[in-house]
């Protein structure tokens, strides 16, 4: 195997060895940066990269992106695609949602996402001369109402970021001005690298074997598997030559106390009071673990408490409204929100794909901004959106307990649907990591004494697992049922920071 830069353990550099040889069977040496044509025709083939949380699959997944790349595999980003060269080889890193991707994005990764792939955009062929030139495959366009300057912006922009719709924002123009639609798309790729593959359905699956006749995908079989699977992941039903497994985990050089948790429950004689008392022991000497007392509902704004029950979701999602004095009529800027799918009939399939494509999709983390310039409309910040500034028609809902009907605040005749997102289900939270998590202990407690077993681990312990590992560097176990108060009014002051300056400006998604 070639040498790479990054020191890989043993298991890592026998699947990136096995990986190698997938990827020369189909035309593409990564180890000699060498590439011939893809054949067409050729069966589709998959292999899974498995592996529990730290043992170093992002890395991989990683190293071998940067090795395609310099053997001159074409990354597509899903923001746009030049022109189809005959002899070119492709790859795309995908997740199943925004923050995901992000996740991704925010370790030098050029992700997106699923759906992002599977629906490219149509450009307006007078700006499409814009994106040929920036991607390299056309000379410098006149375009009318753009001047040089204009065109340089857009230059600079792209050699920096590499966003063909956030370089086109730099020149002045708005997404309206330069797309105008989306479609399925048609044409297979050829490489797909998918990460949380747990998050799969059997559908999404299909799709992706359909687009990608090489398919790599990553996941870990400790977490959650997808509701109405039968306990099952997509990669359970692969032959065991088509997996590979890491078992080592690799602590961070200033270890991991977050891991140590994740992996201490695997221990078959681990119960949970054994469980939280390890979890005060790491407490008392490092503080990146916190035995809590009460929920802090300051990070509630846009790190949700982690839950199992819905009841306990909902108790927690009006004790924060109440907390921050919101009204009972009105959201106030800065509340979180998740989008719950798309309330569209099937003949506005063109503005479900629009929303969609803005980062709009079943389960993506958005804050509201404030009503839209229209009845029903919201400003909505997306959360790990590369462009995450929107308005859209919103449908929002805010379940009350021990009442069967939501409060609905905001209402169009049909758009996008939001839950509150001050607190979320354990499953939900599954593909999205924040820097501190809270985990609401009382509802685990309750999965442990009902006794309940998936696909044959204890079921509380596979929901302590996947709540735990969302935590990036900070974990609060949260032993009572408590809500502390907030220090200040909220704001969505802290995302003006996180917005790009020059991100695509959004047009309203149009009420059908």
């Amino acid at each position: 195997m070639t040498q790479i830069a990054v020191q890989f353990s043993d298991d890592q550099a026998e699947a990136h060895d096995r990986v190698a040889e997938l990827l020369r069977s189909v035309g593409v040496d990564i180890d000699n940066a060498s590439l011939t044509p893809r054949a067409d025709g050729k069966a589709g083939q998959v292999m899974a990269v498995i592996g529990k949380a730290g043992s170093g699959k992002t890395l991989l997944l990683s190293q071998l992106s940067k090795a395609l790349e310099d053997a001159g595999v074409e990354v597509i980003s899903g923001d746009y695609e030049g022109r189809r060269r005959k002899d070119r080889r492709t790859l795309a890193i995908l997740a199943p949602t925004n923050k995901a991707a992000s996740v991704l994005r925010a370790r030098g990764v050029p992700a997106t996402t699923i759906h992002r792939i599977l629906y490219t955009p149509v450009y307006d062929p007078e700006y499409e001369k814009i994106a040929d030139w920036l991607a390299g495959n056309g000379d410098r366009p006149e375009v009318e109402g753009l001047t040089d300057a204009a065109l340089d912006r857009a230059f600079a922009f792209y050699q920096t970021n590499k966003s063909i719709p956030g370089a086109l924002a730099a020149a002045g123009l708005r997404g309206s001005d330069f797309i105008l639609g989306w479609k399925r798309r048609e044409d297979p790729l050829d490489i797909g690298f998918v990460d949380e593959a747990s998050m799969l359905d059997e559908r999404q699956f299909e799709d992706l074997q359909e687009i990608f006749p090489t398919l790599l995908i990553f996941g870990d079989p400790a977490q959650l598997a997808p509701v109405n699977q039968s306990g099952q992941m997509v990669f359970d039903g692969l032959a065991e030559g088509r997996k590979c497994i890491l078992h080592r985990v690799h602590r961070q050089s200033d270890d991991n106390p977050i891991l140590d948790l994740a992996h201490a429950l695997q221990d078959p004689d681990m119960g949970f009071e054994d469980f939280e008392k390890m979890i005060g022991d790491i407490a008392r000497r490092d503080d990146r673990v916190v035995l809590a007392e009460r929920v802090e509902s300051d990070l509630m704004a846009r790190s949700p408490v982690l839950v199992w029950r819905n009841a306990t979701r909902i108790r927690l999602i009006h004790a924060f409204r109440t907390a921050f004095g919101a009204p009972a009529d009105a959201l106030l800027p800065g509340e979180p929100l998740i989008c719950d799918g798309i309330e569209l009939p099937l003949k506005h399939r063109k503005k479900r794909l629009d929303l969609e494509a803005r980062g709009l999709i079943k389960g993506a983390q958005v804050i509201y901004l404030g009503p839209g310039k229209r009845p029903g409309f919201s400003r909505l910040h997306v959360m790990g959106a590369e462009d995450p500034q929107v308005s859209a028609a919103s449908i929002i809902k805010i379940e009350l307990p021990d009442e069967e009907e939501p409060f609905i605040p905001y209402a169009a005749t049909m758009g996008a649907a939001f839950l509150h997102g001050a607190a979320v289900t354990i499953h939900k939270a599954q593909g999205s990591q924040w820097d501190t998590v809270q985990v609401f202990a009382p509802d685990l407690w309750a999965a442990a004494r009902m006794g309940r077993v998936e696909a044959g681990q204890a079921l509380w312990k596979r929901l302590a697992y996947v709540a735990i590992t969302r935590a990036q560097n900070r974990l609060l176990w949260v032993v009572r049922n408590r809500l502390a108060r907030p220090s200040g009014p909220l704001s969505a002051e802290d995302l003006k920071a996180v917005a790009a300056p020059l991100t695509l400006q959004a047009q309203d998604a149009a009420e059908p």
